[in-house]
């Protein structure tokens, strides 16, 4: 399947269409299809406009252009860009204009991206549908009775349909696989550090990840080498260890060895995973080599997420207070109310219940039997992935146990919404690399995705595994929306 990031750097540099052209296209194409979707939370014409003539310039002065320049993007509204409003799609931070610029935002704005707008989100990350934004949620370009996914969905409603090139969003529990697997995407979740987390408002700390979203394995391997870089604002950071991953993407996969966890695909529909299965044929095909085994411990990775993560989130979200940014009550008798009723009034239904749970595992009494007990556990989690890849190279599993739900789904049944998360949260607990792509649809015709799991900093090994796939199916998993720029 062709780089839409090369093809579209490649009109440009050749004078087909100017980036100025590009720019306007795509901000037209916003205005008039953004309503549908719901994707874009804030357009940014302006910054979009400037970069596009600065890139104009660039070319008619007969340089070359750096692999992103030019070309239209969006940002997940949880990664902080100075001088524009990031809320974290919760009234608790409306008005919330940040100082300074995440590190990969600065990254991409030395390649002169050109960012048009900022992209919807689940409230503050936590949610699987986006319906928690305070915005309301993002569509599904496919099918806009379904879900985008969350909580990434802005990002992957925009891509999907056709309103950004590519985007870049956040993944703690598998917020960007997991709408990537429900718009027919590719989502790409690094290894924890390789990607800066600066300038990322914070969910869950030792979890959160930056990533790419975008329409080909290609184009995520394109956008990983430029943000993948050393950051010493961030004391988790390490960037790349390897080689730039675009030189890996054209290697053999014979003799490679993919692996299955069985545990995996317990409890996934019928039509998963029978695509999974028919990928699964299309690897044998090129000369991989599938082994089976057990992970036991899987069976843990969603309690030990819960605990984990909305621990931290407790903690980190404290900082929301009414007094030194973001909204504030109108009426309170003294700093206790005020604090007690901007929090109430400020924050969503999902992200309280999240800070409840947190605190509550943390308090005492709690602490030894839920918080300490998940920690080790996490580190049996660790293991369990360190022993499976002494028998393959990666691994493969569903991403999401079932394909894009109806709208609402989450109001009805938030127990079951939780369990989507069931094969995407094991990645995040143990810090590992994973990729989303395409691999059929289900009878109505939604995407279906799988993950290739990577060890620690093998994204060109995963990346390359998923390209080859792409390469055999001819992109014929990939479907566009009917809406959007084409070009």
């Amino acid at each position: 399947m062709e780089s839409r990031i090369k093809k579209l750097s490649e009109q440009m540099a050749s004078g087909q269409i100017s980036c100025l052209e590009l720019t306007k296209a795509y901000l037209e194409a916003m205005e008039k299809d953004n309503q549908k979707i719901n994707a874009y939370v804030r357009f940014t014409p302006e910054t979009a406009l400037e970069t596009a003539k600065r890139v104009d310039r660039k070319i008619a002065s007969g340089e070359p252009l750096l692999p992103l320049e030019g070309i239209p993007m969006t940002l997940k509204d949880n990664i902080s860009t100075k001088g524009i409003e990031t809320t974290c799609c919760s009234k608790i931070l409306t008005g919330y204009v940040p100082i300074y610029d995440a590190t990969v935002w600065e990254l991409l704005q030395k390649q002169n991206a050109v960012l048009l707008g900022k992209t919807n989100m689940d409230e503050f990350a936590m949610g699987s549908s986006c319906e928690t934004s305070c915005f309301g949620g993002a569509l599904n370009p496919h099918d806009t009775s379904r879900v985008a996914g969350g909580s990434s969905g802005g990002v992957a409603s925009a891509v999907g349909g056709n309103l950004a090139v590519y985007g870049l969003g956040s993944d703690t529990g598998g917020s960007i696989r997991q709408p990537a697997s429900f718009c027919g995407l590719t989502g790409l979740k690094p290894t924890y550090g390789a990607v800066s987390r600066y300038g990322l408002i914070a969910y869950a700390s030792s979890f959160d990840q930056i990533g790419p979203i975008t329409q080909n394995v290609e184009d995520a391997a394109i956008v990983y080498d430029t943000i993948s870089v050393y950051d010493e604002k961030d004391s988790t950071s390490r960037g790349k260890v390897n080689a730039p991953v675009c030189e890996s993407l054209k290697n053999s996969i014979k003799g490679r060895k993919i692996g299955i966890a069985k545990e995996y695909f317990n409890g996934i529909r019928d039509d998963v995973n029978s695509a999974i299965q028919n990928a699964i044929k299309v690897f044998e095909s090129l000369g991989a080599q599938i082994v089976y085994f057990d992970m036991p411990s899987l069976k843990y990775s969603l309690p030990v997420y819960y605990i984990l993560a909305c621990a931290e989130a407790s903690s980190n979200l404290g900082r929301y207070d009414g007094i030194r940014y973001g909204y504030k009550t109108a009426h309170y008798a003294d700093r206790n109310e005020m604090v007690c009723k901007t929090r109430n009034e400020g924050f969503g239904k999902e992200v309280k219940r999240r800070i409840l749970l947190g605190t509550y595992v943390l308090s005492a009494g709690y602490y030894d039997a839920y918080y300490k007990k998940a920690q080790n556990l996490r580190g049996e989690l660790i293991k369990a992935f360190e022993d499976a890849f002494q028998k393959c190279d990666v691994m493969l599993a569903p991403t999401v146990p079932m394909t894009a739900f109806p709208l609402n789904f989450t109001a009805k049944d938030a127990v079951e919404t939780y369990q989507t998360d069931i094969c995407t949260v094991p990645v995040n607990i143990a810090g590992l690399p994973a990729v989303s792509i395409p691999c059929g649809f289900d009878t109505a015709g939604l995407p279906i995705g799988m993950q290739l799991i990577g060890n620690r900093f093998c994204e060109a090994t995963i990346l390359n595994i998923a390209h080859q796939y792409e390469i055999a199916t001819d992109g014929q998993m990939f479907r566009t929306a009917e809406m959007g720029v084409k070009l």
